[in-house]
């Protein structure tokens, strides 16, 4: 996903297939549930007791949901599925979102292709439709409920909510002609090009969430912004994913093992660019 949208913008044209369109319209579904349980007046400021609702409605109905969007021949699938799917909201119990959340979609995805149902050639509308509406149905979630966020370093942490699209949007801004790094802490920049980068629209929603110097709360944001080129950011934020989510034992003891997503480890791994046939073998 990171090599396949190198350099595009959101809006670059790529292929879109039924399965594709199908996830979309069932995330304009799922966004449609939001509107349908508005949060309810009470004490607490944060963690509104109305997702719990919203939660309980995607759990009973997102098999049906799924089976749904994706062809006959992967309803087997379903079951296993789509507990990515409804983990990747957020926990009814705390009313919380975080990183671990955004991962259960990554999983989620990652099933979709491991069966089949999503192919190499879908790897760009993966990112910049099916993801980035997702990450627009998250930041309706955290808004609509005051969800709290999970496992927060505050302002050392990246983000509060979320992770891959700062990944995936760097990606996005390399070679990119005009924009360098220590521009994204500029206001006018970010507001102008929010709508065709993932990295820029995550900082639009922070200034519109935080108030304050920049610096002060999102100092790890603007420490980056201090890097010599968006390469180089990429490869960081990489590094820093795989050490402060993927190697963190409170985000990866949730996550599901089974069937598609085995325990067991590889053996070997094979990397398919964009646009190439995957061996059957």
């Amino acid at each position: 996903m990171n090599t396949a949208v190198k350099g595009k913008k959101l809006s670059a044209e790529c292929p879109v297939s039924p399965v594709t369109a199908a996830l979309l319209k069932m995330l304009d579904t799922i966004s449609q549930w939001i509107d349908e349980i508005p949060p309810i007046d009470q004490p607490q400021r944060y963690g509104n007791k109305s997702f719990r609702e919203f939660y309980s409605k995607l759990k009973e109905n997102g098999e049906d949901l799924l089976r749904e969007t994706l062809p006959e021949e992967f309803h087997v699938a379903v079951p296993e599925v789509v507990v990515y799917l409804i983990e990747s909201v957020g926990n009814s119990t705390r009313i919380d979102y975080g990183t671990g959340h955004e991962l259960s979609f990554i999983l989620f995805l990652t099933c979709l292709f491991k069966i089949e149902a999503l192919k190499q050639e879908d790897s760009v509308a993966v990112v910049t439709q099916i993801f980035h509406r997702y990450i627009a149905l998250s930041h309706k979630l955290q808004m609509t409920y005051k969800m709290e966020p999970a496992g927060s370093q505050g302002v050392w942490s990246l983000d509060d909510y979320q992770f891959i699209p700062f990944i995936w949007g760097s990606s996005q801004l390399q070679m990119h002609p005009k924009i360098s790094p220590e521009m994204f802490c500029n206001e006018k920049i970010v507001n102008d090009n929010a709508d065709e980068f993932m990295f820029l629209a995550c900082i639009k929603f922070i200034l519109s969430v935080k108030t304050g110097p920049f610096a002060e709360h999102s100092n790890q944001l603007w420490n980056i912004s201090g890097v010599q080129s968006w390469t180089k950011i990429n490869q960081g934020l990489i590094k820093m994913y795989k050490a402060e989510v993927l190697h963190k034992f409170p985000v990866v003891q949730h996550i599901l093992f089974g069937t598609i997503l085995s325990i067991s480890p590889t053996t070997q791994i094979t990397f398919h660019p964009p646009g190439t046939e995957m061996s059957s073998t």
